[in-house]
């Protein structure tokens, strides 16, 4: 497919993504809805999480994890396309798997991992899978199903022995490892998301992620959401250069009018007047 002077090629077997991109870069900003094993062939992948900034190379790799917002570049490096792989590990196929395991091994004392963006180390395992499906980059034989799914579990394998918080990371729709609410939504309150997505990225039903905001919070999710981005507001509003019109886009209210209104009826001014009175 081509945009202008890009140029770029995706194909998908079975949630395995080859991906190809000819020009100067791609930026994107994009909330990442599944877990992620990618492996860069060529070219260079830049990801950036809030002030942290991750830089994957040829030969090496990178996972993940969901639910969270991830500032994503695809670039050429040395002259070579950037050309990746990314092994998708879906909630459904995820829970299958589990089905599968022995529960008596598990370590259900792990912790999640805190960070989004994690770069792996080049294990014999991570090498060997990747080694095994590169080849289809070049081949006009789409690989068989089967030969895909024994690739992901490979792929899956491969995570659970480099680190063993990907127990928990990966099957986090098991009770103890639920995603912290408040965790989340201090992260991605900015953002356009509905109550049924907020259930859904926790690793709830919207019902269950009801019951569990009532137990730590007096205000309803709705209400929570509100008054922290209004937090958020009234602490860019402090910084040097931040306009009225700037920060009610930036907190995550899509109309004027509602930020004002809110903003005077929780701290007693208009913005407009907290920024000659702070200032």
């Amino acid at each position: 497919m081509e945009t202008g002077k890009e140029t770029y090629v995706t194909f998908n077997y079975s949630d395995i993504i080859y991906s190809y991109f000819f020009s100067d870069d791609c930026m994107c900003s994009k909330m990442v809805r599944d877990h992620f094993l990618v492996y860069v062939y060529s070219g260079e992948y830049i990801l950036e999480e809030g002030k942290r900034r991750t830089v994957v190379r040829a030969g090496e790799s990178v996972f993940l994890r969901r639910d969270n917002r991830v500032e994503m570049t695809k670039q050429p490096k040395d002259g070579e396309p950037f050309m990746g792989i990314f092994v998708t590990f879906k909630r459904n196929w995820l829970r299958e798997v589990f089905q599968e395991f022995e529960k008596g091994r598990l370590p259900v004392d792990a912790a999640k991992h805190k960070q989004s963006v994690i770069k792996l180390p080049e294990t014999p395992d991570i090498k060997g899978l990747f080694l095994s499906i590169t080849p289809y980059f070049d081949s006009a034989i789409k690989p068989s199903d089967d030969i895909m799914c024994l690739k992901m579990l490979e792929g899956l394998h491969a995570l659970l022995r480099i680190d063993e918080r990907f127990y928990a990371t990966l099957f986090d729709f098991v009770e103890p490892w639920k995603i912290d609410i408040l965790d989340f939504m201090n992260e991605n309150y900015m953002y356009d998301l509905s109550m049924e997505e907020i259930a859904s990225f926790t690793g709830r039903s919207l019902s269950t992620f009801k019951r569990d905001f009532k137990k730590i919070s007096d205000l309803s999710p709705e209400k929570w959401l509100v008054r922290r981005r209004l937090e958020a507001a009234q602490e860019m509003l402090r910084e040097k250069g931040k306009s009225v019109t700037d920060v009610y886009v930036e907190v995550g209210f899509k109309n004027f009018s509602h930020f004002s209104t809110a903003f005077k009826k929780q701290y007693g001014v208009a913005p407009s007047s907290f920024i000659q009175v702070t200032v």
